[in-house]
């Protein structure tokens, strides 16, 4: 194992979308499906979060090649005026996950607030991405998922939480304000990209199988994953694993599979001026960055504000730099030529 960085390719923007559309259609989802789970990972990789982005698609790719029976429907089985239960029907959490947004969105604009649950489903991504959605559309919002227990709680070296992540998201302008954490030291995605690159983990981060703190992502992922923030992460994350099961999802799901999620929305209309609002949450957001620093430090920042200066600077720059291994194995999984590589009638 190494601490280097692995070699990368540069790929512009219009590429990355079409080399991950090119693998998703070649594991039974439709143009539509492929394009929504393309925006996804994507947008996780101008945010500069790329164990989410291209090497998830490799992921996605590896584990319904692994799966032999095909996904069923994602359909509801349980519905009021406000609150709704999906059953994913084993499919990718990127399409559930913007079904129960859908479902939830439509919801809260007829009722003023709204709960969906989600379970049977698997990689729902980052939840800062429905709430971006749900914020602009004038939402205010929490989603929490849970997920295989892959995560320590705090004193122990075994698995009993997911990696569980929770999100807050609320209206303002020019950029909506999320909150979005894994309750985990380090998220499944990253041990996953570390360890097909042959990357080692950070120190604490991880046990293996006995026990013992370990650096090898391979030896993480047959062991726990540390928690987050001591034993008050350990806390929240005990809670967002209660909030997921309660969409009916396993506590303890085998493999990956079974995530739940978790979605909650609030029209701020229904108990305030919407847009009086989003004007309080604008400047009261505006404070906060006005903070005097501690010496030395730099300015003050909003939660959400890197993310959208770093999509900012992507999409000026056109481009987004990929693990070589990682684009290799998604031309392979898409079935196109190796980089470089002429084809039959190249």
């Amino acid at each position: 194992m190494t601490q280097e960085s692995a070699a990368t390719t540069t790929l512009t923007l219009r590429d990355a979308r079409a080399l991950i559309t090119a693998a998703m259609t070649q594991v039974r989802h439709s143009p539509a499906e492929a394009e929504i789970i393309a925006d996804h990972l994507l947008d996780c990789e101008l945010r500069g979060l790329s164990f989410g982005g291209l090497a998830r698609a490799l992921s996605v790719v590896e584990r319904i090649r692994a799966t032999p029976a095909p996904p069923g429907p994602i359909r509801a089985v349980a519905e009021t005026a406000v609150s709704a239960t999906l059953d994913g029907g084993d499919h990718v959490g990127y399409l559930v996950g913007m079904r129960a947004l859908d479902l939830a969105m439509d919801k809260a604009r007829a009722q003023g607030v709204a709960v969906v649950g989600a379970r049977n489903t698997w990689y729902t991504g980052m939840f800062s991405y429905y709430l971006e959605k749900a914020a602009q559309a004038g939402f205010a919002g929490m989603i929490a998922g849970s997920g295989p227990a892959m995560v320590a709680p705090h004193g122990g070296s075994e698995g009993r939480f997911g990696t569980n992540p929770i999100a807050f998201g609320f209206p303002s302008t020019p950029a909506p304000i999320i909150w979005d954490i894994g309750t985990a030291a380090v998220m499944y995605g990253e041990v996953i990209l570390k360890a097909r690159l042959g990357v080692d983990l950070e120190p604490g981060q991880a046990y293996d199988s006995t026990g013992a703190s370990t650096l090898d992502p391979a030896a993480a992922l047959e062991g726990a994953f540390g928690v987050w923030g001591g034993h008050k992460g350990s806390g929240l994350a005990m809670v967002v694993q209660l909030l997921g099961m309660m969409t009916g999802a396993a506590a303890d799901p085998p493999g990956v599979s079974d995530c739940g999620l978790f979605v909650l929305l609030v029209d701020p209309g229904t108990l305030t001026d919407a847009e009086n609002y989003r004007r309080r949450v604008a400047a009261f957001a505006d404070s906060i960055r006005a903070t005097r620093p501690v010496e030395d430090g730099g300015a003050v920042r909003v939660p959400f504000d890197r993310s959208v200066a770093c999509r900012e600077e992507m999409l000026r720059r056109g481009t987004i730099e990929v693990p070589e291994a990682v684009v290799a194995g998604l031309r392979h999984e898409a079935g196109l030529p190796a980089a470089g590589e002429a084809t039959e009638h190249g």
